[in-house]
């Protein structure tokens, strides 16, 4: 068996004892032994199993799985800071929030408030398990979670907007060509966002700047004809954030090894 399938057996166990006497306490002392934090990487597969989990149990228990998926997203951060290992219940609690949302219709919609508010968490890691949890939402309805997060991006904050550009540039959405045309027209507008920021040293501009220095190449794989277009407006503008926001895409393996000549043409833009 592997590591994610006895992951999910376990905590599907315990989902179900909680689900039989209301009583939460083993299946969150679970998740914290099994956090991996303090450490550089949390358990992952741990938060993907639980959102398996979730949207696997009989539609009846519905309310009860969105009321502790409520219960651990609510765990502020001065209650569980970064990398603290309590810090990973607000996590699978995001990622469930997802899976609820893209498994029921009657939680699309609260999924997507919650998971837009919890965007702008001071907590990094958190802010990851809110893409995790979109790209959950996109993963049964691409359509309707992109026309939701395009509308983020004209009065979202700068924490919304980096929640957009990771959660379109995820893998199995971009083998859609419409939907990663789509996911390359949203980072231009993000990128209209950032030439007209005014506050750039502030935490929120660096996390979407690094947030672009890595999403941008995903949509390019995908749409490499379009996506090297729009790379040369944006040299074009001369804007030193999106000039290094450039500089850190073109670095990329999955660009440097299937489009060489691009990116050595690319590359002598900058200059």
């Amino acid at each position: 068996m592997s590591k994610r399938a006895l992951l999910e057996r376990e905590v599907t166990t315990l989902l179900e004892h909680f689900l039989q006497d209301g009583d939460a306490v083993e299946l969150k002392s679970y998740i914290l032994s099994h956090s991996n934090l303090p450490g550089p990487r949390a358990n992952l597969e741990l938060a993907a199993a639980l959102g398996d989990a979730v949207a696997g149990q009989p539609s009846k228990y519905r309310d009860h799985l969105w009321t502790l998926c409520e219960e651990l997203t609510g765990i502020s951060s001065e209650q569980a800071p970064t990398n603290d290992p309590r810090e990973f219940l607000p996590f699978c609690g995001a990622v469930s929030i997802g899976s609820m949302g893209a498994t029921w219709p009657h939680f699309y919609k609260q999924a997507l408030s919650m998971l837009r508010a919890l965007a702008n968490d001071p907590r990094w890691r958190m802010r990851e398990a809110v893409c995790m949890g979109l790209q959950r939402l996109a993963s049964t309805r691409a359509d309707d979670t992109l026309r939701e997060l395009n509308g983020w991006i004209a009065e979202g904050s700068l924490l919304e907007l980096r929640a957009v550009a990771a959660a379109v540039a995820d893998s199995a959405l971009l083998k859609n060509e419409v939907s990663a045309s789509t996911a390359l027209q949203m980072h231009e507008q993000i990128f209209q966002r950032v030439l007209a920021a005014q506050d750039r040293r502030s935490a929120e501009f660096r996390a979407l700047r690094k947030g672009l220095g890595y999403t941008l190449s995903l949509v390019i794989a995908a749409m490499p004809s379009e996506g090297f277009a729009l790379v040369s407006r944006l040299i074009d503008t001369r804007d030193r954030d999106v000039i290094w926001v450039m500089k850190q895409n073109l670095k990329k393996n999955r660009l440097i090894r299937r489009f060489p000549e691009e990116i050595e043409s690319t590359k002598r833009l900058l200059n």
